[in-house]
């Protein structure tokens, strides 16, 4: 293996957790091969010696941001228990690492097959078929992955000008989009927004 240049060698283990404290501290969007280098204390050229480019460093980011996710086995409770705790999983992780949702919905599907097929057979536990497994997945996936679309860190924006009534109102609550209330509720929907579409599914089939 290569050394870096004050003659310390690296391991991957030691880059991918350099990478995920830069992505804690920063965010996903300030992590660059150069501010890597920086958080380990070595030459700006030392870690291309590892990692060929950023896009090879967001890889192994994501597979270590999220290792440690199990699927919840059926004895663990009824097909809704089950979604929700793996979800709640992915949540933890991407709680712990600011910005990380955005990568992953670009790696998720080279990256993360395991983690996407233990959803998906949970669903089709459920009895979803597979168009509606598929759909159910990108649901799931949308929210978890995405939501922070909705949820922006700069809400100047919003202070800075003359609001309807309406948005005013319930933007006094933005802080919840980032907490428990906030999730907790998504959940709920999503999942009682699943049962319904369970049964709809088995009325048509009737």
């Amino acid at each position: 293996m290569q050394t870096s240049g004050g003659g310390n060698t690296l391991s991957e283990a030691e880059i991918v957790e350099a990478a995920l404290r830069v992505v804690r501290q920063d965010g996903v969007e300030k992590l660059s091969m150069r501010r890597l280098s920086r958080e380990l204390g070595v030459s700006p050229m030392a870690p291309y010696y590892y990692v060929a480019d950023k896009r090879e460093l967001l890889d192994l980011v994501a597979t270590a941001a999220l290792t440690g996710v199990r699927k919840p086995p059926p004895e663990f409770g009824p097909w809704q228990m089950r979604l929700r705790e793996i979800v709640d999983q992915i949540d933890e992780k991407l709680r712990k690492h600011p910005g990380l949702g955005d990568v992953l919905i670009e790696q998720m599907l080279g990256k993360q097959l395991d983690l996407i097929a233990a959803v998906m057979e949970i669903l089709f536990d459920a009895g979803f078929d597979d168009r509606n497994v598929l759909s159910a997945y990108a649901t799931i996936h949308t929210y978890l992955f995405g939501r922070s679309k909705v949820n922006p860190r700069d809400r100047n924006a919003l202070h800075d000008r003359v609001l309807p009534e309406a948005v005013e109102r319930a933007t006094k609550h933005m802080a919840d989009l980032r907490g428990k209330y906030s999730y907790d509720f998504s959940m709920d929907v999503l999942i009682a927004g699943l049962e319904a579409q369970l049964v709809r599914q088995r009325d048509s089939h009737v």
